[in-house]
C-alpha cells in the first residue's frame, strides 16, 4: 500500500508538473488570442466581429475530428512501451488523419453556400479559406497528439503559442491591407498550416505496427463521440445566437463566450497533462481518488478565481478593450454575463476532466451522456432564447445535470473498487514493476525455442537466449518468431494489455487457474485451480497411476528436479493473465512449470519468475473466460489471419537486416 501511495504521489507531482508547463503555454496563447478577438472586435465592429468569429466557431466544431484524432493518439502512443512501438502506432494514424481532413475540407466546398446563408455571412468564400485549415486541421491533431502521448509537452505548449501569434499577426496585417473579414478568416487558416509544419517529433525506426486496426477504431469512434458532443456544448451557442439575434447582439455574446474559452483553454491544459500520465500508469496507481482529485481542485481553483474577477471587474474596461459599441445597458450588464458564462464554463470544466480520466484507459460511457446533453442544449437553446441572460442560464442548468449524471456513477465505482482493494490482501500476486510487451514475448520464446517448430531458425538463437530489449530490430524478429507458433494466442489478448512483473503470493495459489488444453483439462476435470491440479498430479506420481502419459509427469519430475537443484539452469517465466491484481489469474504460459514448483514447495516457487497481463477486457479473451461470445471472437480472428504469413515476416526481417 505504501508503494502504491509513493506512485500516486508521483503521478500527481508528474500532473502538476505538466500542467504547469501547458498552463503557461495556454496562459500565453490565451492572451495572443485575447490581443486578437479585441484587435478583430475593434476593426471591425460588433457585426463583422459576429462574421469572423462564427467562422473561427465552425473551425472549432471541425476540432471534434481533430481532438479525436488528438487524443487517441496521446492514449495509444503513450500506451506503447518503446519509441519504436510508439512511432509504429503513429504513423498509421497519422496516415488515417490525413485522409480525414481532405474528407472534411472537400464537404466545406461542396456545401459552402448554404453553409453561408444560414449563417448570414457576406461571402462564401470565407468557407472556401476555412476549408483549406480545415485539410490541415486534423492531422495536425494527429501530430499533437503523438508530442502529448510521448510528454513533450514544451513541444506541444510552443505549438499552441505559435499557433496563436500567426493568426494574430496574420489578421492584424490583412485586416490593415484592407481585407476584412476575409483577411480575418485567410490569417486563421494559415496559422494551422504553420502550426502543422512545426509540429514535428523525430520518429524511431520504423516497425510493424503493433496494434490492430479494430482498436484504433475503436479509439478513434470513442473520441469523435466525445469531442462531437464537446464542441457542440462549447459553440453551438454562439451559431444558434448568430441565427437567433441580430448581428449587434450576436457580436456582444461572442465577447461574452470568448471568456468561456479562455477558461476551458486552461481547463485543456490540466487535462492535456493528465490524459497521456494516466493512460501510461497500471490501474492501481490511477484509481487513487488524489490523482483526479488534483486535476479537478486545478480547474475548480483556476476557474472560479477568473469567474470571480470578471463579476468585480467594471463594464468601462470591456468598452476600453472592445470598443464603445459594445456595452450592454440594463441590470444584466457584461460583467454579470462573463461570470455566469464563466461558471457555467467551470462546471462543465469539471465534468470533461471526469470523463477524460475514464477515457484514458477504458471506452467510457459516459462520453454518450455528454453527446446526449449537446442536443438537449441546442434544443433548450431553440426554445428559450428570449435574451441573452436566458441563453446562458439554460446552458447553466444543464451542466449542472451533466455533472451530477457523469460524476455520481464516478463515484460510486471509485468507491466500490476502494472496497475491494480494501481486502486485496487476498490476491494471488503482487506487482513489482512494469515490463515492455517486448520483455514478455522475449521470456515466452525462452522456453518454448526447444520446439521441432523453430528447427530451422536455430541461427537466432542468440537473440533468443540473450535478447537484447532496445534493439528494435531483434524485437520484431522475436515477435515474428513467436507468431510462427502462437499468433492466434496471442493475438487473442486485448490490445490494451498491460504487462508487469509479479510476485506470487503462495497462500492464494488456488486464485492461479491452468490454462484448459490437452492433458491438462483431463487432469482438471473442470476445476483448473493450478492447486489442485498439483494435487492430483501428486497423487498419481505417488500412486503411479498408468493412466496420465508417461511422458507428461516426466517434464513435470524434471522441471521439478531442477528447481531442487542448488544451481539450476535458468527456467522460463510463467506468463499469467487476468482483469487485475485482485481477481483470478489464468496461466497463459508455463502450466508445466508452476505444477512442478508447487510440488516442489517451499523452494521450488521463489525460483520462478512471474511476469503477468492486466486488461480491463481479460473476459473477452477465451483464454481467460471461455463461452460462446469468446469462441465465436476466437473464430472471426482465426479467419482474419489466416492471410498472414509470420514466416514471410521473418523472412523479410533477416533479408532487411542483411
Amino acid at each position: 500500500m505504501h508503494t502504491v501511495t509513493k506512485d500516486s504521489k508521483t503521478l500527481q507531482a508528474r500532473i502538476v508538473s505538466g500542467s504547469f508547463v501547458l498552463l503557461v503555454g495556454s496562459s500565453l496563447a490565451t492572451g495572443i488570442n485575447f490581443a486578437y478577438n479585441i484587435a478583430v472586435a475593434r476593426f471591425l465592429g460588433p457585426a463583422g466581429f459576429g462574421h469572423a468569429t462564427v467562422v473561427y466557431t465552425l473551425l472549432i466544431l471541425i476540432s471534434a475530428v481533430t481532438l479525436s484524432f488528438q487524443i487517441v493518439a496521446a492514449k495509444l502512443v503513450a500506451q506503447q512501451s518503446s519509441p519504436e512501438r510508439k512511432a509504429a502506432a503513429y504513423r498509421d494514424f497519422h496516415r488515417g488523419a490525413w485522409a480525414c481532413g481532405i474528407v472534411v475540407a472537400v464537404a466545406l466546398l461542396i456545401f459552402q453556400r448554404p453553409i453561408a446563408e444560414y449563417l448570414k455571412l457576406p461571402h462564401s468564400s470565407l468557407i472556401s479559406l476555412l476549408a483549406i485549415g480545415a485539410a490541415f486541421y486534423v492531422p495536425l491533431g494527429s501530430r499533437r497528439g503523438y508530442i502529448q502521448g510521448v510528454c513533450e509537452f514544451r513541444l506541444l505548449a510552443t505549438n499552441l503559442v505559435l499557433e496563436g501569434a500567426v493568426r494574430f499577426g496574420g489578421s492584424l496585417l490583412l485586416v490593415i491591407a484592407g481585407l476584412g473579414v476575409r483577411g480575418v478568416v485567410a490569417a486563421n487558416a494559415a496559422a494551422i498550416v504553420v502550426a502543422y509544419l512545426t509540429a514535428s517529433s523525430r520518429l524511431a525506426e520504423p516497425i510493424p505496427n503493433p496494434l490492430p486496426l479494430a482498436y484504433s477504431l475503436r479509439e478513434v469512434f470513442q473520441g469523435v463521440v466525445f469531442f462531437s458532443g464537446q464542441m457542440l456544448i462549447n459553440n453551438c451557442d454562439i451559431v444558434l445566437v448568430k441565427h437567433f439575434f441580430r448581428p449587434t447582439a450576436a457580436g456582444l455574446y461572442a465577447a461574452v463566450a470568448m471568456v468561456g474559452r479562455v477558461i476551458f483553454a486552461f481547463s485543456s491544459a490540466v487535462v492535456n497533462s493528465m490524459f497521456p500520465l494516466v493512460a501510461g500508469t497500471r490501474e492501481e496507481e490511477r484509481r487513487n481518488l488524489r490523482v483526479i482529485t488534483t486535476s479537478l481542485l486545478l480547474v475548480l481553483g483556476i476557474g472560479s478565481a477568473l469567474a470571480l474577477a470578471l463579476r468585480l471587474a467594471p463594464a468601462s474596461i470591456w468598452t476600453a478593450f472592445f470598443g464603445r459599441d459594445f456595452i450592454l445597458e440594463g441590470s444584466y450588464g457584461l460583467p454579470y454575463l462573463l461570470a455566469l458564462y464563466a461558471i457555467t464554463t467551470v462546471i462543465y470544466s469539471l465534468s470533461v476532466v471526469i470523463i477524460t480520466y475514464e477515457m484514458s484507459y477504458k471506452i467510457a460511457n459516459t462520453s454518450w451522456i455528454q453527446l446526449a446533453f449537446s442536443g438537449i442544449v441546442v434544443a433548450g437553446i431553440c426554445r428559450f432564447h428570449s435574451s441573452l441572460q436566458q441563453v446562458i442560464l439554460v446552458q447553466l442548468v444543464l451542466m449542472l445535470g451533466l455533472l451530477a449524471l457523469v460524476a455520481l456513477p464516478f463515484m460510486l465505482d471509485s468507491i466500490r473498487y476502494s472496497r475491494q482493494h480494501r481486502v486485496a490482501v487476498s490476491s494471488p500476486i503482487r506487482v513489482i514493476r512494469r515490463v515492455s510487451e517486448d520483455e514478455v514475448i522475449a521470456e515466452f520464446l525462452k522456453g518454448d525455442f526447444e520446439h521441432p517448430a523453430y528447427r530451422d531458425y536455430d541461427s537466432l538463437r542468440d537473440i533468443v537466449i540473450k535478447p537484447d530489449l532496445e534493439n528494435a530490430v531483434d524485437n520484431a524478429k522475436r515477435r515474428a518468431l513467436l507468431f510462427i507458433r502462437h499468433l492466434s494466442l496471442w493475438k487473442e489478448l486485448p490490445a490494451n494489455t498491460e504487462w508487469f512483473e509479479a510476485e506470487l503470493r503462495e497462500s492464494n495459489l488456488d486464485q492461479i487457474r491452468a490454462f484448459p488444453r490437452a492433458h491438462w483439462r483431463k487432469l482438471a476435470r473442470g476445476n483448473y485451480s493450478v492447486t489442485e491440479v498439483a494435487e492430483r498430479i501428486r497423487t498419481r506420481i505417488r500412486t503411479k497411476d498408468r493412466e496420465v502419459d508417461q511422458r507428461f509427469l516426466a517434464k513435470i519430475n524434471s522441471i521439478r528436479d531442477r528447481l531442487t537443484e542448488e544451481e539450476h539452469a535458468p527456467i522460463g517465466a510463467v506468463v499469467l493473465i487476468g482483469l487485475n491484481e485482485s481477481e483470478p489469474l489464468t496461466i497463459l504460459d508455463g502450466n508445466h512449470r508452476l505444477v512442478a514448483a508447487i510440488l516442489a514447495s517451499p523452494i521450488g516457487l521463489p525460483k520462478l519468475r512471474f511476469l503477468c497481463g492486466l486488461s480491463g477486457r481479460m473476459t473477452q479473451c477465451c483464454w481467460y473466460k471461455t463461452n460462446l461470445a469468446t469462441l465465436f471472437r476466437y473464430g472471426t480472428n482465426l479467419l482474419m489471419q489466416v492471410v498472414r504469413d509470420p514466416e514471410a515476416e521473418l523472412e523479410r526481417l533477416l533479408e532487411s537486416s542483411g
